[in-house]
């Protein structure tokens, strides 16, 4: 059976990016990312939502990240959902989903003002293979196939 997994994201930084290296010294940085939608409900008023997401990104377009995002850049983000689990802890399982980038592309011109950070054009991320250093479980690893 085919499957597809590809996100697609337009938003905005909730907070500045928090960078860390691995063990191995590879560079990752979690973006936290708001995504507004607006609609009309059965009454025809205006709505909107927002959904909260997790955004990681790895090696050097991690850094760059780090270096020229801050709260409220706006961002185009490619790539794909990614669950990890681990025990806390006290012992609990715990799980989330992720998205985890393969591009992101900075969508402000200039620099911003209050911020040391100015913008810089988007950088490719490494071939998925490259990433052998991750502190994620392979995406190889717990595939599950719809029979």
């Amino acid at each position: 059976m085919a499957s597809l997994n590809r996100v697609l994201l337009i938003g905005n930084l909730t907070k500045d990016p928090e960078l860390r290296y691995t063990p191995q010294g590879t560079a990752v940085v979690n973006l936290r990312l708001a995504v507004n939608r607006k609609y009309r409900d059965k009454s025809q008023e205006m709505k909107e939502d927002t959904c909260f997401l997790t955004v990681v990104v790895w090696d050097k377009q991690a850094e760059t990240c780090n270096q020229y995002l801050h709260k409220g850049s706006p961002v185009f983000i490619e790539g794909r959902l990614q669950s990890r689990s681990w025990e806390d802890n006290a012992g609990q399982k715990r799980s989330v989903v992720e998205v985890r980038a393969e591009r992101v592309q900075f969508l402000s011109a200039g620099t911003n003002a209050g911020t040391n950070k100015e913008h810089a054009p988007a950088v490719e991320d490494a071939p998925p293979d490259a990433l052998t250093e991750t502190a994620w479980p392979d995406e190889n690893e717990e595939r599950s196939h719809n029979g």
